[in-house]
């Protein structure tokens, strides 16, 4: 099996490959997070930086990750068939696009950090653009969104929000303070996105966020938990 991933998708190749006994690379590009580096290798995995020819199975534009991905929306409907709302974080696509397409009679909201918004450009623009993402959260920093997720935004209506980094971060402070989490900022995004009322119409709903990603640097972390100035 082989993958390229910013971390997340990485660690869960490496970690299914493992269970099965199936030889694991993973193509990482410079800059990634060293822990989901470690962690990647941890499950025994071997990655590289660096071109090899080989072909890749694709993190978020492809029909079987995004399968995969619905079953989160099938957990959710299990667990609160009433869910009127479902706020996703959003990279590349594929989590948002399985979702909507397990719960099709709920509104899904796809949240992306300002400096990183693939899918939300690609829905203004009909299709797959470029971006260069700059956000603390490196699981959704996607270079762009993929075609297949895009398609099925378009199809079943998916809204799109966008965060700053100031509001990750609330959502980060609020997941590790209140609800004992400990996240990456990636999976504070949603939260955030409902802290700042980013998300309307919410007031009286049913309202499920995915906390999705759990591999953040100590650094970045105690960073986020200083004292804040405002």
């Amino acid at each position: 099996m082989i993958g390229a991933s910013a971390g997340n998708h990485a660690g869960a190749l490496a970690y299914a490959s493992a269970l099965e006994g199936i030889d694991c690379l993973v193509v990482m590009w410079q800059g990634a997070s060293e822990l989901k580096r470690a962690a990647t290798l941890g499950y025994g995995a071997s990655v590289v930086q660096e071109e090899t020819g080989r072909v890749l199975v694709h993190p978020f534009d492809d029909p079987l990750i995004v399968g995969g991905a619905g079953t989160v929306g099938l957990e959710i409907g299990q667990d609160r068939p009433e869910v009127e709302i479902v706020v996703v974080p959003v990279g590349g696509g594929g989590l948002v696009s399985g979702i909507a397409t397990a719960l099709p009679g709920s509104r899904i909201v796809a949240v992306e950090p300002e400096g990183s918004a693939a899918f939300h450009d690609g829905l203004a623009a009909g299709g797959s653009v470029p971006v260069t993402p700059r956000s603390i959260a490196d699981g959704l920093n996607a270079p762009f969104a993929g075609s297949l997720p895009l398609q099925i935004g378009r199809e079943l209506g998916i809204e799109s929000v966008l965060v700053t980094e100031a509001e990750i971060e609330d959502g980060f402070r609020f997941l590790y303070e209140r609800a004992k989490l400990a996240v990456e900022p990636a999976g504070a995004a949603g939260v955030g996105a409902l802290l700042a009322g980013k998300v309307p119409g919410v007031e009286g709903a049913t309202v499920a966020v995915v906390v999705s990603g759990g591999n953040v640097a100590r650094e970045t972390a105690s960073g986020i938990l200083k004292p804040d100035p405002r």
